[in-house]
């Protein structure tokens, strides 16, 4: 189990906790302006946002790096971190969420200048959603948006399931933990998470609870897989003639999975892979 389950799951997976999506949570007044400085302020693109940060973090000396890329990882732990997730434990995060809204993607806003929306905000509560009074009308709708689209659990399960065939990669993501209040669907050339965890060594984006496993009896080496693979975990043996995964690359999300027509790929608990056991 990684830290967050320890801390906030009860010794199971902390993401498949109702109380850590209860209402309680989401009213507590420190973390609804987070939220509101979040998808607001943020978006303006100011010295906040992302894309300035990562620039000023790319010009500083290695040694400061390092020590910059420690303190702002304990920060985003505390506040606003993400771990990946596969397909099946979104629908069972979706089981406990009942209020389900579509919404455009942060990351992808300020890298490609577009509403995408790509992200789901959940909440427990039907009839209120956690974005509802805190992201404002121009973030929901710009001067051409649809406004906020509320979504049923199965259009949200087919939605997300599309996204796996696009080799996008699933992540739930907390406002102030342990509150989680969305669902992301990412790729490695737009998100911002991925950019700052696999490229600066920013730990935003964590590990998922499984490592991918390719059955070499089924593999036929066609590669599918490593086309849909974000974090370059899986390799090709050309002796074998087979496809394999790098443990220590993994992060468990599965979408590997999406791309095989011979049913070779597996996951497997995390704790099971001794050497991948405490990478997180």
């Amino acid at each position: 189990m990684c830290e967050f389950c320890t801390k906030h799951g009860e010794g199971k997976k902390w993401y498949l906790q109702a109380k850590n999506y209860g209402e309680d949570l989401a009213n507590d007044v420190r973390r609804r302006r987070f939220a509101d400085h979040f998808f607001n302020e943020m978006m303006r693109d100011g010295r906040g946002s992302p894309k300035k940060a990562l620039e000023r973090l790319r010009k500083t000396p290695a040694m400061l790096r390092r020590m910059v890329s420690s303190l702002v990882s304990r920060q985003m732990k505390r506040d606003h971190f993400g771990q990946v997730v596969p397909v099946e434990d979104v629908e069972k995060i979706l089981d406990i969420c009942n209020g389900i809204v579509r919404i455009p993607c942060v990351c992808r806003r300020l890298t490609q200048g577009k509403d995408a929306a790509y992200c789901m905000g959940i909440s427990i509560n039907p009839h209120r959603f956690f974005a509802d009074g805190i992201i404002s009308k121009d973030y929901w709708n710009g001067p051409d948006g649809p406004g906020l689209e509320r979504l049923t659990r199965e259009q949200a399960v087919a939605l997300v399931r599309d996204f796996e065939k696009e080799g996008l990669c699933h992540s739930v993501w907390a406002f102030i933990t342990p509150f989680i209040g969305g669902i992301c669907n990412c790729d490695r050339s737009d998100c911002y998470a991925m950019l700052y965890t696999l490229r600066e060594r920013v730990k935003i984006m964590f590990r998922g609870e499984y490592v991918a496993e390719i059955d070499p009896e089924r593999c036929t080496g066609c590669r599918m897989c490593m086309r849909q693979c974000q974090f370059g975990a899986i390799g090709y043996s050309a002796v074998q003639g087979k496809c394999f995964v790098d443990e220590l690359l993994c992060y468990g999300c599965g979408v590997c999975r999406s791309a095989c027509q011979h049913d070779s790929i597996a996951l497997l608990d995390r704790a099971s892979v001794p050497a991948a056991a405490h990478l997180w």
